[in-house]
């Protein structure tokens, strides 16, 4: 093999979106995500995080309330690795997001350097002033361990990909864990668990239950029960600025989803007496329904807890689900370390630790 430092310095490009996916430029955007998946796999240990070609490309599509941007990493014509920033479409935004996807097989190349240098020159050029990324960890990795400054859980501190981001600067400020739920397995307890919640809630919460898209009626209380993940969920030491939702914007939404493939069950708990939606759970698969399916979000809005509503939706929708779609073997959700109240419930549902993902911050100069 060469010797790294003899080895030339990765060019980089803007990653273009092709028109289609059968286009003859589409090679690069498939590239993207076949390292995605590669990623996802060498750093979790499993496939629960899978993304279709179509399911990525329709999130590419409408770039109204998220800018996103690509950039490829290559050599001798080879693709090393790309990175995605995404920016909110937002007055005053500071912080960005970003996802650094390098081959596993062409790690240490010298492509993570280029690309990260790339991040914060795009985020400087904006007017960006945080970056913000998250890294994958198996649970049973062995060795010496980084954690989170919440209290709440830790990574392995020799992980490539930790440190690549401590030696550039990037601080660790909270950890996830990724459980997962056998959907082929005994219901029983979760229909317990949905009997005992709904009791506890009382006849002040009524179960919704809907297949996207969204119903004209629940347009402005699923917007505002959205807007609240941003304001309402542990965040640890992370920069993270409110999103601004209204009906429109779930309407976006609910056409991306379709636009990348995706079915998406919804089940909320409404506050009767002010008709709000207090509580919600979403549970999304690609057109593969033999993969795994993806919990989105799952709130409880504040001046509502307490009320197991939490258990109302989450197990609810894990058996809309059950018959949606009886061929996926499991769900995926990840959750805040420090969020023992969602883990909890999750734990007494059946769901196990599968992974755990490392949420990272840098300030820049």
């Amino acid at each position: 093999m060469t010797d790294l430092t003899q080895r030339t310095r990765p060019t980089v490009s803007r990653l273009l979106v092709p028109e289609s996916l059968d286009g003859p430029d589409a090679d690069p955007f498939l590239e993207m995500v076949r390292i995605g998946n590669a990623v996802c796999l060498a750093d979790a240990g499993h496939d629960y995080l899978r993304e279709d070609p179509d399911e990525v490309f329709g999130f590419w599509q409408d770039q109204t309330d998220w800018t996103q941007i690509g950039y490829v990493a290559e050599r001798e014509g080879r693709i090393l690795g790309v990175i995605k920033i995404m920016i909110a479409n937002q007055d005053e935004v500071t912080s960005a997001e970003f996802d650094l996807m390098v081959d596993p097989e062409h790690r240490g190349e010298g492509a993570e350097q280029v690309l990260l240098e790339v991040v914060e020159d795009r985020a400087r050029a904006r007017g960006i002033r945080t970056v913000q990324t998250w890294t994958l960890h198996r649970p049973d990795a062995a060795g010496p361990r980084i954690a989170s400054p919440t209290g709440y859980g830790s990574i392995p501190a020799d992980d490539p990909q930790v440190t690549l981001l401590r030696a550039g600067g990037f601080t660790l400020e909270q950890v996830e864990r990724n459980s997962v739920f056998d959907l082929h397995g005994d219901f029983d307890l979760v229909e317990e668990m949905l009997a005992a919640a709904q009791s506890a809630a009382g006849s002040d919460y009524r179960l919704l239950m809907w297949t996207s898209p969204t119903p004209p009626e629940h347009l402005g209380g699923f917007a505002y029960a959205i807007s609240r993940m941003s304001t309402d969920a542990p965040t640890g030491g992370l920069v993270i600025e409110e999103q601004h939702w209204d009906a429109d914007r779930v309407q976006r939404r609910d056409a991306r989803l379709k636009a990348q493939g995706l079915t998406v069950s919804v089940a909320a708990a409404q506050h009767v007496p002010t008709g709000t939606i207090a509580a919600y759970n979403e549970l999304v698969i690609a057109e593969d329904r033999t993969g795994a399916t993806q919990q989105y979000g799952t709130l409880v809005v504040k001046g509502h807890r307490g009320r197991r509503l939490g258990t109302v939706v989450k197990c609810a929708n894990l058996l809309r689900w059950r018959e949606l779609v009886p061929e996926s073997p499991r769900v995926s959700t990840f959750n805040a370390e420090e969020n023992r109240h969602m883990l909890d419930i999750n734990e007494a549902i059946g769901f196990v630790p599968a992974s755990y993902a490392g949420a990272w911050q840098k300030v820049l100069s």
